[in-house]
């Protein structure tokens, strides 16, 4: 794995991506739901209100996609990471770029693995748990077809 100093990403937003090189990314981190269907994945980059890709040395190594009205909820999707660019700054970056647009958005969510890492990871960008919040009693509900 090497060091785990900080990589210099280039992130770019609505940036031009190679189906093969997506479909390569989230297989290797272990989404193959999405990466089985790549139809289904290019429809759903393309339907996505922000998508950002960060690249080192024009290699993929990661991206994030937002789902938003643009005025009262954004919806983080999707984040991956290649997993040998991975705790080096890349995903810190490129969730601040997928939300740059969305400051004046108050409800920002995501829904992510039960992994002490990923709790770290998103409580040093600002998120908490639901139940973690003061303002009264708030529940997350989530269905998933087929």
């Amino acid at each position: 794995m090497g060091d785990m100093q900080q990589v210099d990403a280039t992130i770019e937003a609505s940036p031009q991506l190679d189906m093969g090189e997506v479909v390569a990314l989230y297989r290797k981190v272990g989404w193959t739901a999405y990466a089985d269907d790549a139809v289904t994945l290019a429809a759903a980059l393309a339907g996505s209100s922000r998508v950002v890709a960060g690249r080192v040395d024009g290699r993929l190594v990661g991206l994030a996609r937002v789902i938003s009205d643009g005025a009262t909820i954004c919806y983080l999707q999707d984040l991956l990471v290649h997993p040998d660019t991975q705790r080096r700054g890349v995903g810190q970056a490129l969730v601040r770029a997928a939300l740059e647009p969305y400051a004046a958005v108050r409800q920002k969510v995501l829904l992510t693995d039960d992994e002490p890492g990923q709790r770290a990871f998103y409580e040093s960008l600002g998120f908490r748990e639901t139940r973690d919040h003061d303002a009264g009693s708030l529940r997350a509900f989530v269905r998933f077809d087929g």
